[in-house]
Parts: structure tokens; C-alpha cells; sequence
């Protein structure tokens, strides 16, 4: 079959004309957002091949049209920079590690398209924006393939199976697979990830990173699953045994205003620790550590004058 090429604004694409459609066999470039033709050579482009994307390292966004039906083995594979991907809300037909080791992908947007026009993940609402980190982190944190479905995504089954699977990680004790990987040699010999400790303070880490993504995009969360994300983060804030929630936010989102408020909200971050939490804060982040002050000021003034007012009836 011979392959023929098409330019991109800053690439190749690769492909291949069939009796049923195009099959994108490759990809070379420099692009940073990419929409792929829902045509060429008049015929509709149905499958991307296996390996097309493989390492394509500068693509950050990337948009597939309502034609193709077929996302064929490691298709996107260790795309380092990919955060983005739009593909058409329907059932399609996905090989094996189509997204392995593209760290960085935080949005899966599943959206029906009406005309081959790309639809950019700026362009969604709050309730989408949600769904599309949660179908992300299907393929990412939860390493639940089973709930890669873009037509399913965001149904209230979809939600509570979504939701069971990170009960379950939950649950996991924290030493579980250390054994294992010390067995297996998946680790050198005397470096810290060999460290129990250390082991149990990343799984820990992980558990929080979950538990603050479903909270944070909580759309279709039930209460009574809310309420025991939100007491696994309170055991594990500023002051307790453990500190992973407060030491996931301070050093992966130390400037990012949303995540205090989100302590805040959720009671992690309180009269008790609040001292602690500043000083940890030391001259860093001085912007957010204005931010908390103010805020826990001004909540401490509410609370004290609905105090006073209870007082007096």
C-alpha cells in the first residue's frame, strides 16, 4: 500500500488510502495543536494506525473528527507534552496503550461533532471540563481501561463504577506491591524508592491526588462517597501523622489559588493548623500565604459574629 503525505501547519501527516477510508499511518512536526481532516482525498479518515503519533513530542492539544471509528496500538503513545485530546462522543474501537506515558494529559473531551469542526478544550463548560479530566484520568491515575468509554462517559453508571474503582484504590493498604517491586529488581538497590517509608508516603501522595481530583470535579458524586474522600484527606493534612494532602498541595500546586480555597472548603486546613500551615509556607508563595490570612480572617470574623448573635438569642 503506498503511503502518501499531507501537510499540517507545522508537520506531515502520514497516510494510507483504503477501499473503506484513510488510515493515518504516521506523523512528523512541530505542531502544538492539531486537528486532523476528517476527509482526505475525499474519502473519510476512519482509523489512526498503529505507532501514527509515537513520541510526538511538541503536540499539546490534539483533535480527532466524528469519522474515525479505530485508535489502533500505542497510537499517541509517550507524547510527553500532550494535555489535551478531543475525540468524537461515540463507541470506537482502541488497541493497547493508545495513551501510555503521556504524563501530562489532563483532559479527554469526548463531544459530538457536527461538520469536521474542531472543537477547542477552551470552548467547554463547566459540567464537560469536569467529565473530560475524569475520562483523562481513566487512562492516568485510576489505570482503569474498562472505563475508557466516550459514549458512556459521564452516565450515572459510568459515574458510580468511576467512583468504585477509586473506593478501591483507596482501600489498598499502602505497603501493597512493595514486596513485589523489591522482588522484581524494578528498583536499584539502596535508592530511596526502596525505602519503605518513602513507598507508603507516595502511595499515600497518590491517594490524595485522586481524592482531590474527584472532589474537585464532582459532578454525579454521591454524598456519602464525598464524605469519605474528604475524611481520608482530613486524616492526612498539616498536624496529623501524616501530611501528604497539605504536602501534595504546597509542593505540586504551591502557587495555584483554587487548591488553598479547597483546603479551606474542606476543612484541612483550620484554627488548629493554621499556624503550622504559614510557617511551612515560610517566604514562599507569598501571594497565596497573603490569600489564606485574609481568608482565614475573614471566616474567623463570620464565625465569631454568628457566635455573638446565637449568643444574644
Amino acid at each position: 500500500m503506498k503511503t502518501r503525505e499531507i501537510e499540517t501547519q507545522h508537520g506531515i501527516l502520514q497516510y494510507e488510502v483504503r477501499e473503506d477510508g484513510v488510515v493515518l499511518t504516521g506523523y512528523r512536526g512541530r505542531d502544538i495543536a492539531l486537528a486532523i481532516p476528517e476527509r482526505i482525498e475525499e474519502r473519510p479518515v476512519t482509523v489512526i494506525g498503529k505507532k501514527a503519533f509515537l513520541g510526538a513530542k511538541n503536540l499539546q492539544q490534539l483533535f480527532l473528527p466524528e469519522s474515525i471509528a479505530v485508535i489502533q496500538d500505542w497510537a499517541f503513545a509517550c507524547c510527553s507534552a500532550l494535555r489535551a485530546l478531543v475525540l468524537p462522543r461515540k463507541t470506537l474501537e482502541t488497541g493497547q496503550g493508545i495513551l501510555k506515558d503521556c504524563f501530562r494529559l489532563q483532559q479527554i473531551a469526548a463531544v459530538s461533532v457536527k461538520g469536521g469542526t474542531p472543537v477547542s478544550i477552551e470552548a467547554l463548560s463547566g459540567p464537560e471540563i469536569q467529565l473530560s479530566r475524569l475520562l483523562a484520568a481513566t487512562l492516568g491515575s485510576l489505570d482503569a481501561f474498562y472505563l475508557f468509554e466516550p459514549l458512556e462517559a459521564g452516565s450515572q453508571s459510568w459515574l458510580e463504577r468511576w467512583d468504585a474503582r477509586l473506593l478501591s484504590l483507596l482501600a489498598q493498604e499502602d505497603a501493597e506491591g512493595f514486596s513485589k517491586m523489591l522482588l522484581c529488581g524494578e528498583e536499584d538497590y539502596g535508592s530511596r524508592e526502596n525505602n519503605l517509608d518513602y513507598y507508603l508516603e507516595q502511595r499515600r501522595r497518590f491517594k490524595v491526588r485522586l481524592a482531590m481530583l474527584r472532589l474537585m470535579n464532582d459532578i454525579g458524586l454521591a454524598p456519602d462517597v464525598k464524605e469519605e474522600l474528604l475524611a481520608y484527606l482530613r486524616a492526612h493534612t498539616k498536624g496529623e501523622a501524616s501530611e501528604e494532602t497539605w504536602k501534595v498541595v504546597l509542593e505540586e500546586h504551591g502557587d495555584e489559588r483554587e487548591y488553598y480555597q479547597f483546603l479551606l472548603d474542606s476543612g484541612c486546613i483550620h484554627d488548629g493548623n493554621f499556624g503550622a500551615v504559614l510557617e511551612d509556607m515560610g517566604e514562599r508563595h507569598t501571594e497565596m500565604k497573603a490569600f489564606l490570612m485574609n481568608a482565614h480572617g475573614g471566616r474567623t470574623k463570620m464565625e465569631d459574629a454568628f457566635a455573638a448573635l446565637s449568643f444574644e438569642l
